[in-house]
């Protein structure tokens, strides 16, 4: 599943759904796709994502290895805190031009 982000004052963004999810619900929201942040509430939102990015502890391990082969098999995996990058644009730019964010 994909989600995507839409707002008048930015350009869309489509993530991947189980990262989107959780990141919905990080903004204080049910996780219900689609849905919606009212223009006024957007602010609230992009703060409590903000916080629970700077709180969230969970960092990305790459299992060691000083095989070559093995190294290359491993998929690296992407932060949280990257993966949230995009969506706390989109977040901003809409408070700051006071827009409603949907996603879908």
């Amino acid at each position: 599943m994909l989600v995507t982000f839409t707002s008048k004052a930015y350009p869309d963004i489509t993530m991947f759904g189980e990262a989107a999810l959780h990141l919905i619900k990080m903004m204080g929201h049910s996780g219900v796709v689609p849905s919606a942040i009212m223009a006024e509430d957007v602010h609230a939102a992009l703060e409590r994502l903000k916080n629970a990015i700077q709180s969230d502890s969970r960092v990305p391990l790459l299992a060691k290895s000083n095989d070559v082969q093995d190294k290359k098999s491993h998929e690296q995996s992407v932060s949280l805190k990257n993966r949230a990058l995009p969506l706390i644009e989109l977040l901003s730019a809409a408070a700051k031009e006071k827009c409603d964010v949907m996603w879908e």
